[in-house]
């Protein structure tokens, strides 16, 4: 058995022999950098086409890369039913009841021969439950169902939030989020829009556009409110009543308005929040699989939920670094409808530009199609790999060589040799042109390691995401919820409140807090406190750290003696007003915030209190001289961490084959020429096998006719030495 297991290649299926018809030994082993110049798997039902697919996810989990998985048709989550220990009792709950009715098996039978099958087959292709286990252990994998509570929720409304500064500050790349959001909503809305023609969609651009500028986040309500009153009295060079009318912004808000108030509308704002650092990886930093299932989505719904996909994964993509190693995947499965040759969807844009930008940053994107003419020949140009399985017609085909033929170009790629390869393709057989390769190859696609059951239902999504929340965690308490829990004692704190303001000295300043989310009517008492504040330096120069912290607390004088409490201090809310509210009661100062000349005291006590409560803890990679960023968390640190290492282990590679390319050059060529003498030699000997067979026969026909054999003796001879 050949190892197939190597540094950052996957283990996609076997060489197949074309003129041999059948597949050889050798392994067919694919670069992980090379899907950074993405690829395109084209097949029709029946090619096998997924199930490359889910090898191809399967191989990148393995190797610690994480995945952003688009599934229409809801069998992706296949990736979900791998068994390490390959037992009738794991299959038996997936197994399809109607294929062991119609071979007349029980349940128990057919799951136990379905074990059977998978453990076979595996081993076959020299796999087994380890290297299952291995696929568990790499990665973790997920069912996100957004617009429904079958899988895990996910909220995209935050589509509509502001931007991050950095892109806000790209006049490209915001034009194109805010066209591609407002596409996506009005698709939604079912309203079709051309981003040039339609004055639906240029009048919420602006609007859009001008809220993100500002910093501030739209929501639908908002929205719906604002193309009633855009606040503004033109757009472009035409009156607002000129170019759209009140009458119809009043029908656009309708149609949004009833969008909103759609029962069903709710559940795209449940969940977890629509964030692609999340969904790639895990808050402790291990490599997430996220499958995004919208098998039970609208047409309209699809596109919506797409644009807006593509659009944080797009902004996203801009905030990586560059690198040349293969940081994570996109796959999409069907891309039917969503990146036509022709047409202009509201998802075709965002694709395109990542297909052009993302290689530069390590996001690989594998699309899948059953026809070729669902795709753009612009994204066709820009795939490095294309695997071509069993196509349906013979214009398929055609159409499948020219792409091939002309995103070849000058590269020696005939379509002679193309038709060759491509005819009589069988199930799981694909050609594989890489332009990382000399010249396009067959191969016959591994097995899965996943049971690949088909389509799951919703009731099954669910099952598989039982032990996961099914909702988002609950907001983070602000900051200045323990001087609120502070606000509810003060009832019962020091001696009775009395409704004057306080009288400092000057050299006191002087301020007010107010409770967050302070009830109506509220019965409002000032309880004293010192507001201290600070920032504090961190500076290591061995570990390169030079760092600056804000720190803002709330020291409480203690009920009984009045002193503060310095080992108490509680993180202080924002918000401070120089008068109190109307109507407040004041308790009493202490002594010891009421005299000045306490202060340098206090200050230094609380100098003592942060050299004591605030460090900088930072994780570390002392191996590679790698350490944590001061604010980042351990689980960031981590991804950042391993995606160095991948990059030193690529580097390292190439330079391993580099260093060695010449002499496997070398070893190839006497090899060639081996192969060639010894060719040689079998055809001398077969030549001289027929002369010695001509001579022979000679010979006999001389004894039989005498001197009259004379003239076919030299012919013979004429032949033999030929």
């Amino acid at each position: 058995m050949i190892d197939f297991e190597k540094l950052g290649t996957f283990y996609l299926g076997r060489i197949f022999d074309p003129d041999a018809r059948k597949t050889t030994a050798e392994p067919l082993l694919y670069d992980a950098k090379d899907l950074t110049t993405h690829a395109v798997c084209v097949g029709m039902t029946g090619s096998g086409k997924t199930g490359l697919g889910i090898g191809i996810l399967e191989e990148a989990a393995l190797d610690g890369i994480p995945a952003i998985v688009i599934d229409p048709k809801g069998d992706l989550g296949n990736l979900l039913l791998a068994f390490p220990n390959l037992a009738a009792a794991d299959f038996r709950p997936w197994v399809d009841e109607g294929e062991a009715a119609r071979k007349q098996m029980g349940l128990d039978e057919f799951a136990a021969k379905t074990a059977e099958t998978w453990a076979k087959g595996l081993a076959g292709w020299g796999q087994d439950g380890a290297r299952i286990a291995r696929l568990q252990a790499a990665a973790d994998f997920a069912i996100y169902t957004p617009g429904s509570r079958a899988g895990l929720p996910l909220s995209i409304l935050s589509s509509l939030d502001a931007p991050p500064a950095g892109l806000a500050d790209d006049a490209a790349a915001l034009r194109d989020r805010v066209s591609a959001a407002v596409a996506g909503l009005l698709a939604l809305a079912g309203v079709e829009a051309d981003p040039l023609q339609s004055r639906e969609h240029i009048l919420l651009a602006n609007v859009v556009d001008r809220e993100w500028r500002a910093g501030r986040n739209l929501d639908l309500t908002t929205l719906i409110h604002a193309v009633q009153e855009p606040g503004v009295d033109r757009i472009g060079v035409l009156p607002l009543e000129s170019f759209f009318p009140a009458k119809d912004r009043f029908a656009l808000a309708m149609r949004l308005n009833n969008l909103a108030a759609a029962p069903g509308f709710s559940a795209w704002a449940e969940g977890e929040p629509l964030d692609v650092q999340r969904l790639l990886y895990t808050p402790e930093g291990k490599p997430r699989v996220s499958i995004l299932c919208i098998a039970h989505l609208s047409d309209a719904e699809r596109m919506f939920f797409v644009t807006v996909l593509l659009n944080e994964v797009l902004a996203w993509t801009r905030r990586q670094t560059g690198t040349s190693s293969l940081r994570a995947l996109l796959y999409m499965d069907e891309i039917f409808g969503y990146f036509p040759p022709t047409a202009n969807p509201p998802s075709k844009m965002p694709m395109l530009t990542l297909l052009k930008q993302a290689r530069a940053f390590g996001l690989g994107i594998v699309l899948a199609t059953q026809n070729p003419v669902d795709l753009d020949y612009r994204g066709l140009s820009n795939a490095g790999t294309w695997f071509i399985g069993r196509l349906q017609t013979e214009r398929d085909k055609l159409r499948v060589i020219e792409g091939l033929t002309s995103a070849a170009a000058g590269e020696g790629l005939d379509r002679a040799t193309l038709d060759r390869l491509l005819a009589n393709l069988g199930s799981r057989v694909f050609l594989m042109r890489n332009v990382h390769d000399d010249a396009p190859v067959l191969l016959e696609s591994r097995w899965c390691l996943s049971y690949l059951r088909g389509p799951l239902s919703p009731a099954q999504m669910g099952t598989l995401m039982a032990d996961r929340p099914s909702a988002a965690p609950p907001p983070a308490a602000p900051a200045a919820a323990p001087a609120a829990a502070g606000a509810e004692k003060i009832l019962k704190y020091g001696t009775d409140p009395f409704s004057a303001k306080t009288v400092l000295p000057s050299a006191i300043s002087q301020t007010y807090l107010r409770a967050p989310h302070l009830p109506a009517g509220a019965a409002v008492v000032y309880r004293p406190a010192l507001l201290a504040c600070a920032r504090l330096h961190f500076v290591d120069l061995r570990q390169k750290l030079d760092a600056w912290q804000t720190a803002r607390h709330l020291v409480f004088p203690d009920p009984v003696h009045g002193t503060l409490r310095w080992t108490e201090p509680r993180p202080a809310p924002e918000g401070e007003a120089r008068e109190p509210l109307p109507g407040a009661a004041h308790e009493n100062v202490p002594a010891d915030l009421a005299d000045p000349k306490r202060y340098a005291q206090h200050e230094k006590d609380y100098k003592a209190f942060l050299s004591e409560a605030f460090t900088v803890d930072l994780a570390s990679l002392p191996a590679h001289k790698l350490t944590a960023n001061p604010g980042e968390s351990e689980g960031d640190f981590r991804i950042r961490a391993a995606q160095l290492l991948r990059e030193q282990r690529d580097e390292q590679v190439a330079k391993l084959r580099k260093k060695y390319a010449a002499k496997i050059a070398a070893l190839a060529e006497r090899e060639r020429r081996a192969a060639a003498k010894v060719e040689n030699e079998k055809a001398q000997l077969s030549r001289q096998r027929v002369g010695t067979l001509v001579s022979f026969g000679t010979a006999a026909l001389s004894v039989l006719l005498g001197r009259r054999a004379g003239g076919l003796g030299r012919a013979a001879t004429g032949i033999g030495s030929m």
